[in-house]
């Protein structure tokens, strides 16, 4: 057996240590030795890594909350069945969802290959070759095995597959938090198509009122009690209505078909029952401890994981600046008969060691590099916990004014409509003149359809609470859902 152990500085081999067929016993006690040191230095050898630490901080707990905690599965506190049935139909079939889980798919893949190099790397070759003369032809055949293994002393390959890992843990926080985004504009789409439902079906009725205004006007203008300019202006406010239901029927039609595309059908596929009806908002769900609120965010966890990785890359970059441990074995067979190929054998050992010299600094600037990427990441995280604690206040502000605001307009509307038909009385019997009672029209369908939007910019505001506070929630399984690429082509 011919057996040698290098080490090797830069490519040179420095000294040898092991001489072929000497001193069988010492040969293999040195190797003992030196393979026994190495692994010990393994052992020992690291790179520290710091923990995170909060980079700002938080008032433990919001400026408002209710009582009732909130279920995992936000839109159920709505109570509408068509609701439930489009946030299931979505997270079965949206395609950027699916797409999230493709990237999971990548990240996974990503951390199996960086972990690749912490296992032995063993390569088998066969070879033959035949040469014929006038008289005799020579077969020969070649068996080979190498195996390779770097010896992961400094952490270099461990805190990479940490990171990778850590990018895995991301990517499952990516979904979830792409789950809540869709929900929430699946919710808010909905109900804008419920006020526009209603906005069309207020302005068939105002329609109709202004058609009989009309009428009215052109009786009293026939019988010289109205002029002109009262006709025409009554008829374009009527005509001024009619092109907003052309507006309001455009709205729907597109509200359809994002609802369509978000659920992951075709537009004009999907149905949706006609509702006209906005649900009753259930009392101020409760907020809890801010810090509750962040650790349950899938961004705000999201972003923590990438500092973490952010940190492991550091360490990775520092721990390529040290020497590279690194084992080979071969074992190379041949012969001129197949069958006895095995009996004639040779085997290598050799253990090498490589240190950069002169690299042009390209090692240093990796871990400058590196280090940049862990204080964005860590500004990233700053930027987003303070965010998260701004959206959750942001909501509550706007829905607790927001609610003031729709009850006044309850009353402006109250007010004007009796306003409206006592000048209306007033004007049939000539106490007025037809300027009052256009304008009181005008204030009147103004504020019941102001009234309807702003009703469901109060829905709006409490699913924009929802969503800051929303954490993961069950999610069906969507394996074998992808779109497999060979199967488009």
């Amino acid at each position: 057996m011919d057996g040698r152990v290098r080490i090797i500085f830069e490519g040179v081999i420095i000294k040898p240590i092991l001489q072929n067929n000497r001193r069988g016993n010492r040969s293999r006690s040195i190797k003992l030795s030196f393979f026994c040191f190495i692994f010990c230095l393994s052992a020992g050898c690291s790179v520290s890594i710091e923990k995170v630490q909060p980079p700002v901080k938080l008032n433990p707990t919001f400026s408002d909350s209710g009582w009732l905690k909130p279920a995992d599965k936000w839109w159920l506190a709505f109570n509408d069945q068509v609701l439930n049935r489009l946030c299931e139909k979505a997270l079965g079939g949206n395609f950027s969802l699916l797409a999230a889980y493709n990237r999971l798919d990548q990240a996974k893949a990503i951390a199996k290959k960086s972990g690749a190099d912490l296992i032995p790397q063993v390569n088998g070759s066969l070879l033959t070759t035949g040469s014929t003369g006038q008289s005799s032809s020579l077969n020969d055949f070649a068996v080979g095995l190498a195996a390779s293994y770097e010896l992961d002393l400094w952490g270099r390959i461990r805190t990479a597959l940490n990171a990778a890992k850590l990018d895995v843990m991301g990517a499952e926080e990516d979904i979830d938090a792409a789950a809540i985004s869709l929900t929430a504009e699946i919710a808010t789409a909905w109900y804008r198509l419920v006020e526009q439902r209603q906005q069309l079906k207020l302005l068939e009725r105002q329609i109709e009122v202004n058609r009989n205004n009309v009428a009215l006007i052109t009786v009293r203008f026939r019988g010289a009690q109205a002029s002109a300019a009262d006709v025409f202006q009554q008829q374009q406010l009527l005509e001024s209505v009619i092109g907003s239901r052309y507006t309001v029927l455009a709205t729907i039609a597109v509200l359809e078909n994002q609802l369509a595309v978000l659920t992951g059908s075709s537009p004009g596929t999907y149905f949706l029952p006609v509702v006209e009806e906005f649900p009753s908002l259930s009392s101020l769900p409760s907020t809890g401890l801010s810090v509750d609120v962040m650790q349950r965010r899938p961004d705000i966890r999201k972003a923590y994981y990438a500092v973490q990785a952010a940190d492991q890359r550091i360490a990775s970059a520092i721990a390529d600046r040290y020497p590279k441990f690194s084992l080979s074995a071969t074992v190379e067979a041949s012969s001129p008969n197949f069958q006895s190929v095995l009996n004639n054998w040779l085997a290598t050992i050799a253990g090498n060691i490589v240190l950069p010299i002169i690299d042009g600094r390209r090692r240093v600037a990796e871990v400058e590099r590196t280090q940049a990427v862990s204080a964005e990441a860590l500004n990233n995280y700053a930027t987003l916990l303070l965010n998260a604690v701004n959206e959750v206040e942001n909501a509550l502000v706007q829905e607790q004014q927001q609610r003031l605001f729709v009850d006044n307009l309850e009353l402006q509307v109250k007010l004007a409509r009796e306003a409206s038909s006592l000048i209306r009385l007033r004007y049939i019997n000539g106490a007025m003149d037809f300027l009052r009672v256009l304008s009181a029209i005008l204030s009147q369908q103004s504020l019941e359809r102001s009234l309807l939007q702003n009703r469901q910019q109060l829905i709006a505001y409490r699913i924009s609470l929802y969503r800051a506070l929303a954490g993961k929630f069950p999610l069906p399984d969507l394996a074998g859902k992808s779109i497999n690429v060979q199967e488009t082509h």
